[in-house]
């Protein structure tokens, strides 16, 4: 494990707010030097501390009007069972996120849909065709208070080992 100092905090901080920042924005930001800052992206790249960069779409621009939080209890859990459904989540585009959780429902997922005749096709494909599925229950969001994948980061961080 290593300690993150606060100048790894700062670069990190900016790169989850903007990872396409300019290296000189960072180092002026930081006080370091545009090699360092450089040498420092790249480490995290390298130990998996920054596992990917991605651009957020707007959901309406793509004819995303819906959200839809669903508590899915599946019949069994064998885990073959379950990686079947892990895995059909995993194809599935309007599955922005899904948790195998503890509690009522053994998965938790995030879903994007167009109109309700779009959800109720999803809900076809993911939960009506699988017999292993033994019920789901949906709410629909009202609307987005808070969103967001940024980790807040502390002064410990593990790196991935390969």
């Amino acid at each position: 494990m290593k300690s993150l100092d606060h100048s790894d905090r700062k670069i990190l901080h900016l790169l989850q707010e903007n990872s396409r920042e300019k290296l000189e924005s960072i180092a002026s930001e930081t006080g370091l030097s545009v090699a360092t800052v450089q040498r420092r992206i790249k480490h995290f790249r390298s130990t998996g501390i920054i596992e990917r960069e991605t651009a957020l779409i707007s959901q309406a621009a793509a004819g995303y009007s819906m959200t839809f939080l669903i508590f899915v209890e599946m019949e069994q859990e064998k885990s073959y069972q379950l990686d079947s459904f892990r895995n059909k989540v995993m194809t599935e585009p309007q599955v922005q996120q899904c948790y195998y959780i503890t509690g009522e429902a053994d998965f938790a997922m995030v879903v994007l849909g167009k109109d309700v005749e779009d959800f109720e096709r999803l809900t076809h494909r993911l939960f009506f065709e699988d017999n292993n599925v033994k019920r789901f229950r949906t709410s629909v969001v009202m609307s987005r208070t808070k969103t967001g994948i940024s980790v807040p980061l502390g002064g410990e961080i593990k790196e991935k080992t390969h």
